[in-house]
């Protein structure tokens, strides 16, 4: 299993450029469905702050998200979006208690 979580600071008015293709790479997943992933993408208060958080769990230990044309898209001009660079870090999971794919039921 892997679980990677990516931050980055997109320059100032290029949010919404981002997000546009967050939503878009979030549309072609709705299309698509891979399998056995989770994949989350958070904006910090300070409105220009991302946190890309995923769990993929593949035999073959290939990843479904580099695939998708509008991830790679996204990607493309990401570095030129950002005023600070994206930092990939590994995460290990010591535990959890709902996760994504575990919704919290009302009452």
């Amino acid at each position: 299993m892997q679980r990677v979580m990516v931050r980055y600071t997109v320059k100032p008015g290029r949010t919404a450029e981002n997000e546009r293709y967050i939503e878009q790479v979030f549309a072609e997943l709705a299309r698509t469905a891979p399998p056995a992933m989770q994949y989350a993408v958070f904006k910090q208060d300070d409105g220009v702050t991302f946190v890309h958080a995923y769990v993929h769990e593949s035999e073959e230990g290939r990843s479904p998200l580099p695939e998708l044309a509008a991830f790679k898209a996204f990607r493309a001009g990401l570095n030129e979006r950002c005023e600070v660079a994206p930092i990939r870090t590994v995460l290990q999971e010591v535990g959890s208690y709902r996760s994504a794919e575990q919704p919290v039921s009302p009452g």
